[in-house]
């Protein structure tokens, strides 16, 4: 197919592999031209540079830098550009928007295993898994039958913040179990929160009435400390808060002295700085249970990323509409 559209990858190079295994690449082999050596790190390298003129169609992924002015100046015939990713913050930047790009983005993809995450952490949480946990390691022996009263998932209260893409997913596997849930989303209303299976509140009365608070808002401007010390301390006594999103959209002042309280307990997938230095007292908590970043995909799961890429591609090649478009508008309010 000699009237292939070029194409040219520009992300970190240790994420190629991962993102585009072999039958992948073979895929894109099919539909564009690209060398699957010629990962770009830097648009201003001359190599780089030359590989621009050409370029139709980017795929990016973590690691790219910012697609400026530029950049698009030195890729003239550039059409589109497909994030083998979630956020497209980073990459995107008001002149791909003014020469009116297509922009697209596997964040639909990426947001599967962190939802599959929080389903896990909130099932866990509702049996005091990580505290027993702790207790069973310290004391080897089984807890008294009314140490465990109160504990279980038959109608604990759940709030989820965010009906973000992530949020929407975990809406949806919440519904088989046995939980009474609240939504919080300044973009949904009662009829939608109702069809996703949820009751809308506000903020504060769903920090209030949750036993379990699982976060999914986007990092924007709107949403930086949402959860400062005066809504945390609305969660009730022996509650928890799990947090897949960013760190950034809590306290981390107000949230570790919560925390070494031990009034309520937290799982956190993502926190303010991040990685958490070594002598934060968050790694020795029994009602704190941290993982590296790790909700979003990883390993194998990044190959989905990829994937999505491709299929994508398989669209714009034949003239059909992408499946997941990011417009300029929606940076309001996603990630």
């Amino acid at each position: 197919m000699s009237d292939r559209p070029a194409a040219l990858f520009a992300m970190n190079p240790v994420h190629l592999p991962e993102l585009f295994p072999r039958p992948a690449l073979d895929r894109l082999g099919q539909l564009v031209r690209i060398d699957e050596k010629a990962v770009a790190q830097d648009f201003t390298d001359p190599g780089v540079t030359a590989a621009l003129a050409e370029t139709e169609i980017l795929i990016t992924g973590w690691g790219c830098p910012s697609v400026d002015a530029a950049a698009l100046a030195a890729a003239p015939r550039l059409r589109a550009i497909l994030h083998a990713a979630g956020s497209i913050r980073s990459v995107v930047t008001d002149a791909c928007w003014e020469r009116g790009l297509i922009v697209c983005s596997a964040v639909q993809a990426n947001a599967l295993p962190v939802a599959e995450y929080a389903l896990a952490m909130i099932l866990l949480a509702g049996k005091d898994a990580f505290a027993l946990n702790e207790r069973y390691r310290r004391e080897h022996t089984y807890p008294l039958s009314q140490d465990l009263t109160g504990l279980g998932n038959n109608g604990r209260r759940v709030g989820i913040i965010g009906a973000s893409r992530v949020g929407r997913r975990v809406l949806e596997l919440l519904r088989p179990f046995d939980l009474r849930v609240t939504l919080h989303d300044p973009y949904v209303d009662e009829a939608e929160a109702a069809a996703l299976g949820a009751r809308l509140l506000p903020l504060d009365e769903l920090l209030r009435a949750s036993d379990i608070v699982s976060l999914h808002a986007p990092e924007i401007p709107a949403t930086y400390r949402m959860l400062d010390g005066e809504r945390l301390a609305l969660i009730p006594d022996g509650g928890v808060l799990i947090n897949t999103s960013r760190g950034s959209l809590i306290d981390p002042v107000a949230l570790t002295e919560e925390l070494v309280s031990g009034r309520i307990g937290a799982v956190l997938d993502v926190t303010e700085p991040e990685p958490l230095p070594g002598d934060s007292p968050l790694h020795h908590l029994p009602n704190v249970f941290l993982t590296p970043h790790i909700a979003g995909s990883v390993g194998n799961e990044l190959a989905r990323l990829g994937g999505t890429v491709v299929t994508e591609l398989e669209h714009l090649t034949v003239g059909q509409s992408p499946m997941y478009q990011v417009r300029r508008s929606d940076l309001a309010h996603l990630a």
